[in-house]
């Protein structure tokens, strides 16, 4: 019979990392199983070594409002290796290369959003005031009728707060886009409305943009592991689970390998995407309703094109393209403050919610980028490509859709030891990193709360 204070984590990205540590914290003896060759799940870097540069797989970016995250990475000891870029400034461009930026002001909150607001140029005077009152609406409707908004997609959310079509395509849009990761009329305006209510209209500091200066992966990845191992725990790689495997009383019993090894804990939590979860669920449990209808979530890709120029082209740290394919740029060497003396622009481009895309061949996506950078940017005309990555992610985010607000489970299960984590699961977010870590470390809680009760009844 397993140790009532073991636990096997499956998955080793964010969501499972953030369940190692919090149980490890509170004495539990903690396995956790990565399937791939490395620790990150979907959240990973990897270092180029022509270059010298670290690349994420998709350009990654913190906010202030990630409370949960910076806990965690300040439990694991990395908290240090982050930028804070206190004052939000986003440069804009339009067709025809016109600029304006969206920039806080040193204003106590919500003011330094209404000053951003009322200072961006790519609006007119009465946009601006309409957008601000749309913004005060959504969020009344947020806090007293957030049902509403959970079966209402932004596009419509647009229609019923009177929003021009100039403000949606410079404003609302592009800020769906990249929190949601999806498009507006597919996208769920409660979502976006939890997204303002964080990041833009809570303290001054939660509309920070957080950076890595080091990889994503050596972030959190090598530190939350040697956390965990400290504690007794083991953190592997190639560790894939088949399946989980019912005891007669109805809790899983042993996490099946797939080398054929089995591996037996007293509780389970399963921090792995929506369809590697149904993959490994007992045949007797993935009818019963509460799993089955995970099989109705969907799922939004991102494209991440990382391009090394002969020379510097953009200015600013981070820019929005508006009518373009490629919605934003991440001008790295700005970004840290780093110069590169093989290669000195290196730019990372992403295109959200790229369903129409993701199949492309590679040569034509980055064809495509460059077009919409030279579009935009016409110092980036003469530039040369020294070296480029196109990287895919298929199933980078669950889809943000109306229906998912039903169909996200909760962190317990039917089952009474096996618990969710996942950036997917109801965590009332968006699926971010924060949605990881918050949901990883409710995992830890409920695996705690549950060997608690279980020590009381045995009188322990």
């Amino acid at each position: 019979m397993a140790d009532n204070r073991d636990v096997v984590v499956i998955g080793g990205g964010f969501a499972g990392l953030s369940a190692g540590v919090a149980l490890a914290e509170r004495g539990f003896r903690v396995a956790v199983l990565e399937r791939k060759p490395a620790l990150g799940g979907r959240a990973y870097s990897f270092p180029d070594a022509e270059s010298g540069d670290f690349v994420d797989n998709g350009q990654h970016v913190l906010m202030g409002c990630y409370g949960e995250t910076l806990a965690f990475l300040k439990q694991i000891g990395t908290y240090d290796k982050l930028v804070f870029r206190n004052k939000l400034e986003i440069e804009m461009i339009a067709p025809g290369g016109k600029r304006a930026s969206l920039r806080t002001a040193s204003l106590p909150s919500p003011l330094h959003m209404a000053a951003a607001v009322m200072r961006y140029k790519h609006l007119r005077f009465r946009e601006r005031i309409a957008l601000m009152r749309a913004a005060r609406r959504l969020l009344k409707i947020h806090r007293t009728d957030r049902a509403s908004l959970e079966t209402t997609d932004v596009a419509a959310i647009m229609d019923r707060l009177h929003q021009s079509e100039n403000a949606r395509q410079s404003f609302w849009y592009p800020l769906t886009i990249a929190t949601l990761n999806e498009e507006p009329a597919l996208a769920s305006s409660a979502l976006l409305a939890e997204v303002m209510k964080r990041a833009f209209f809570s303290r001054r500091r939660d509309s920070a943009f957080v950076y890595s200066k080091v990889g994503l992966s050596d972030l959190y990845c090598a530190a939350a592991a040697a956390f965990i191992q400290q504690r007794d725990g083991i953190v592997t790689s190639r560790t894939g689970v088949e399946t989980l495997e019912l005891a007669e009383d109805g809790t899983i019993a042993r996490a099946r390998l797939r080398d054929g090894n089995g591996l037996a804990a007293a509780n389970y939590v399963a921090a792995v995407p929506c369809p590697s979860l149904l993959q490994m669920l007992p045949a007797a449990s993935a009818a019963d309703p509460f799993f089955a209808k995970l099989a109705g979530l969907k799922f939004s890709p991102i494209i991440c094109v990382h391009v090394w120029l002969d020379r510097e082209v953009a200015d600013s740290a981070f820019v929005g393209f508006i009518g373009t394919t490629t919605q934003w740029l991440f001008n790295k060497r700005k970004i840290f403050d780093k110069s590169g003396e093989r290669h000195p622009g290196y730019l990372s481009f992403v295109i959200s919610g790229a369903r129409a895309m993701v199949d492309q061949p590679n040569e034509e996506l980055l064809d495509q980028v460059m077009n919409d950078l030279k579009a935009m940017v016409p110092a980036a005309r003469e530039a040369k490509i020294v070296k480029a990555l196109v990287l895919k992610e298929k199933q980078a985010t669950m889809a943000p859709t109306p229906d998912s607000h039903g169909l996200r489970p909760t962190t317990s299960t039917p089952i009474p030891n096996l618990f969710l984590a996942g950036d997917w699961i109801q965590t009332g977010l968006p699926a971010t990193i924060e949605s990881a870590v918050v949901s990883g470390r409710a995992a830890a809680a409920a695996v705690i709360a549950r060997v608690g009760q279980n020590d009381w009844v045995a009188g322990k």
